[in-house]
């Protein structure tokens, strides 16, 4: 039968980790961390659970957890949003991006990602009928062209969509790039997606520019974030959306028939952690700052060349000095032979650049996983010694 997303495979972030488990090697592909969550978490879930909230969940969320979002939105960025009609609570951030994307797009309308993006974008896009553009960010450094972006804007632009920190580079939208995105709003009027799951994860001072911040831009976005990310709970799948009433209302109308609503225990625990605990979250830049350093001084000794990393939980790799292998088969041979799994760049991109030489590696992990990697890691041999796919 003919796909409806004949270009769309097996994700290569369960190709690499099934890889991993074949050869034994350590994961630092697929993004997630080998330590557990909060202690109070997993308590108030385990209370929920006993206490009897373990049937359907509202399909909009627990009033609680929405209660909860809506004030810490409020604590973090200044904005106050409806609980009741501006707060959706999904099965994970994946799921508010095809929400809204469907919600929005039409037939025929187009859509602009900026490369690298995630991987569920596009077929969002595709099952929505839509057309993505692809506009390159720069590739040394990942910033935005807005100039670019800008001339990519077409009669048919319905959405523009946004991802910072941004999957896999960690770069980090800054005070620039808010006013160069509110001009491009205020001609061309898109809506707008900002999928900033790794907001509490910006290093250096810098602050996380969420697009709540500024009026003109809320009034147009739905802003996703994740508990996964910030909570170290990846697998229970919890995310949300904020969206001014109108969208929202669009938003539910496919949440409802396509998760209709999310596990039910866990949103009242979390609703309980942000409430009991809200330093957790207040200090996650510090935590994963930390783990950063201490990854880059593991892999100081090592042929591969690091990349800054001003957000999110991933380090990319510049490996040119060890092998002329294109990103795919590098990986790959990295897992086998050197016993370490990492995610190429290229299935990010709709075309990469020329001769990038890039692998991500994610150091959301404990420092005994960071250690035996960084070891294995330092026994990569030098560019022109064997190295064979």
């Amino acid at each position: 039968m003919d796909s409806k997303l004949p270009r769309v495979g097996t994700t290569i972030f369960t190709v690499m980790s099934r890889l991993a488990v074949e050869h034994s090697a350590v994961n630092l592909g697929q993004g997630f961390p080998d330590f557990e969550p909060p202690d109070l978490l997993c308590q108030r879930l385990s209370e929920a659970i006993r206490e009897g909230r373990n049937q359907y969940a509202p399909m909009h969320g627990v009033a609680a957890l929405r209660e909860a979002i809506a004030e810490k939105t409020r604590d973090d960025y200044g904005r106050v949003v409806d609980a009741e009609r501006e707060v959706t609570v999904v099965s994970g951030a994946s799921e508010a991006i095809f929400d809204a994307v469907q919600a929005v797009v039409r037939p025929g309308d187009e859509v602009i990602v900026l490369d690298p993006c995630y991987d569920c974008y596009e077929p969002a896009i595709d099952l929505a009928g839509g057309r993505a553009i692809h506009v390159p960010l720069d590739p040394i450094d990942f910033s935005v062209d807005w100039d670019r972006v800008e001339a990519a804007f077409t009669e048919h632009t319905r959405l523009l969509m946004l991802n910072s920190p941004h999957n896999p580079s960690g770069a980090v939208f800054d005070a620039d790039d808010i006013a160069a995105l509110g001009h491009l709003v205020e001609r061309f009027q898109p809506w707008l997606i900002s999928d900033e799951v790794y907001e509490h994860i910006v290093f250096d001072g810098r602050r996380h520019e969420s697009l709540s911040r500024y009026p003109n831009l809320a009034e147009r976005t739905f802003v996703v974030s994740s508990f996964g990310k910030t909570f170290h709970c990846t697998g229970w799948k919890v995310g949300y959306c904020l969206a001014p009433p109108a969208l929202t209302e669009e938003f539910r109308k496919v949440h409802q028939y396509n998760t209709f609503c999310t596990f039910g225990p866990a949103q009242w625990a979390l609703a309980a952690m942000l409430r009991e605990q809200p330093a957790h979250h207040r200090e996650l830049a510090g935590f994963y700052q930390d783990r950063r350093d201490h990854f880059r001084a593991l892999l100081a000794d090592t042929p591969l060349r690091l990349l800054p990393v001003p957000g999110g939980y991933f380090q990319l790799v510049d490996y040119s000095e060890v092998s002329d292998l294109d990103d795919a088969a590098f990986v790959r041979w990295l897992t086998i032979e050197h016993g370490v799994a990492a995610i190429p760049l290229s299935p990010f991109y709709q075309q990469p650049p020329v001769d990038q030489r890039l692998a991500r590696l994610c150091f959301a992990k404990n420092p005994e996983t960071l250690a035996t990697a960084a070891e294995r890691l330092a026994r990569l041999p030098r560019r022109g010694e064997s190295v064979t796919a």
